[in-house]
Protein backbone atom coordinates (compact mmCIF):
# COMPACT_ATOMS: atom_id res chain seq x y z
CA UNK A 1 0.00 0.00 0.00
CA UNK A 2 1.33 3.45 -0.89
CA UNK A 3 1.45 6.14 1.74
CA UNK A 4 0.92 9.79 0.98
CA UNK A 5 3.48 12.44 1.82
CA UNK A 6 1.18 13.70 4.57
CA UNK A 7 0.96 10.23 6.15
CA UNK A 8 4.75 9.99 5.98
CA UNK A 9 5.08 13.23 7.93
CA UNK A 10 2.65 12.06 10.58
CA UNK A 11 4.98 9.30 11.68
CA UNK A 12 4.45 5.65 12.49
CA UNK A 13 2.63 3.42 10.07
CA UNK A 14 -0.63 1.75 10.99
CA UNK A 15 -0.25 -0.82 13.71
CA UNK A 16 2.05 1.34 15.80
CA UNK A 17 5.26 0.32 14.05
CA UNK A 18 7.79 2.97 13.19
CA UNK A 19 8.53 3.40 9.49
CA UNK A 20 12.23 2.44 9.09
CA UNK A 21 12.67 5.07 6.39
CA UNK A 22 12.00 7.86 8.90
CA UNK A 23 15.05 8.64 11.01
CA UNK A 24 14.76 9.98 14.52
CA UNK A 25 16.33 13.48 14.46
CA UNK A 26 18.03 12.73 17.79
CA UNK A 27 19.86 9.81 16.17
CA UNK A 28 20.93 12.04 13.30
CA UNK A 29 22.19 14.66 15.75
CA UNK A 30 24.11 12.06 17.75
CA UNK A 31 25.72 10.46 14.71
CA UNK A 32 26.72 13.88 13.38
CA UNK A 33 28.28 14.90 16.70
CA UNK A 34 30.12 11.57 17.04
CA UNK A 35 31.43 11.86 13.49
CA UNK A 36 32.69 15.36 14.14
CA UNK A 37 34.51 14.30 17.32
CA UNK A 38 36.00 11.27 15.56
CA UNK A 39 37.36 13.53 12.80
CA UNK A 40 38.76 16.01 15.33
CA UNK A 41 40.38 13.20 17.31
CA UNK A 42 41.92 11.70 14.17
CA UNK A 43 43.34 15.09 13.18
CA UNK A 44 44.67 15.87 16.66
CA UNK A 45 48.47 15.65 16.49
CA UNK A 46 49.10 14.98 20.14
CA UNK A 47 49.28 11.54 21.67
CA UNK A 48 47.69 10.66 24.98
CA UNK A 49 47.45 7.40 26.87
CA UNK A 50 43.76 6.63 26.34
CA UNK A 51 43.37 7.71 22.73
CA UNK A 52 42.57 4.14 21.65
CA UNK A 53 39.81 3.90 24.25
CA UNK A 54 38.27 7.13 22.98
CA UNK A 55 38.38 5.90 19.38
CA UNK A 56 36.82 2.54 20.30
CA UNK A 57 34.03 4.11 22.34
CA UNK A 58 33.24 6.64 19.62
CA UNK A 59 32.92 3.76 17.16
CA UNK A 60 30.66 1.99 19.68
CA UNK A 61 28.54 5.13 20.11
CA UNK A 62 28.07 5.38 16.36
CA UNK A 63 27.15 1.70 16.13
CA UNK A 64 24.61 1.99 18.95
CA UNK A 65 23.10 5.10 17.35
CA UNK A 66 22.90 3.34 13.99
CA UNK A 67 20.40 0.87 15.46
CA UNK A 68 17.88 3.71 15.48
CA UNK A 69 16.73 3.03 19.04
CA UNK A 70 19.80 3.39 21.24
CA UNK A 71 19.83 2.36 24.88
CA UNK A 72 20.21 5.53 26.94
CA UNK A 73 22.27 3.84 29.65
CA UNK A 74 24.68 2.52 27.01
CA UNK A 75 24.98 5.97 25.42
CA UNK A 76 25.79 7.55 28.78
CA UNK A 77 28.34 4.86 29.64
CA UNK A 78 30.14 5.41 26.33
CA UNK A 79 30.02 9.17 26.81
CA UNK A 80 31.67 8.84 30.23
CA UNK A 81 34.39 6.59 28.81
CA UNK A 82 35.09 9.01 25.95
CA UNK A 83 35.17 12.00 28.30
CA UNK A 84 37.50 10.18 30.66
CA UNK A 85 39.77 9.03 27.84
CA UNK A 86 40.02 12.44 26.22
CA UNK A 87 40.58 14.06 29.59
CA UNK A 88 41.57 17.67 29.36
CA UNK A 89 42.48 17.88 25.67
CA UNK A 90 41.08 21.37 25.19
CA UNK A 91 41.19 21.16 21.39
CA UNK A 92 38.49 18.48 21.56
CA UNK A 93 36.27 20.04 24.23
CA UNK A 94 33.71 21.70 21.94
CA UNK A 95 33.22 18.55 19.87
CA UNK A 96 32.91 16.48 23.06
CA UNK A 97 30.31 18.95 24.37
CA UNK A 98 28.32 18.45 21.16
CA UNK A 99 28.29 14.69 21.75
CA UNK A 100 27.15 15.23 25.33
CA UNK A 101 24.31 17.50 24.18
CA UNK A 102 23.28 14.92 21.57
CA UNK A 103 23.23 12.15 24.20
CA UNK A 104 21.16 14.40 26.47
CA UNK A 105 18.46 14.56 23.76
CA UNK A 106 17.61 10.95 24.63
CA UNK A 107 16.83 11.84 28.25
CA UNK A 108 17.86 10.08 31.41
CA UNK A 109 18.14 6.30 31.65
CA UNK A 110 15.25 4.54 33.32
CA UNK A 111 16.18 3.43 36.83
CA UNK A 112 15.35 -0.14 37.64
CA UNK A 113 13.40 -0.82 40.81
CA UNK A 114 15.20 -3.22 43.14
Amino acid sequence: MLRSVEQERQGPAAGGERDPRVTDPRVTELRTAVSRLRRRLAAHPGEFADRGIAEEELAALDAVAATGAPDVARLRRSLLLVAGAIGSVSALSSALADVRRAVDLFGRPVRRQV
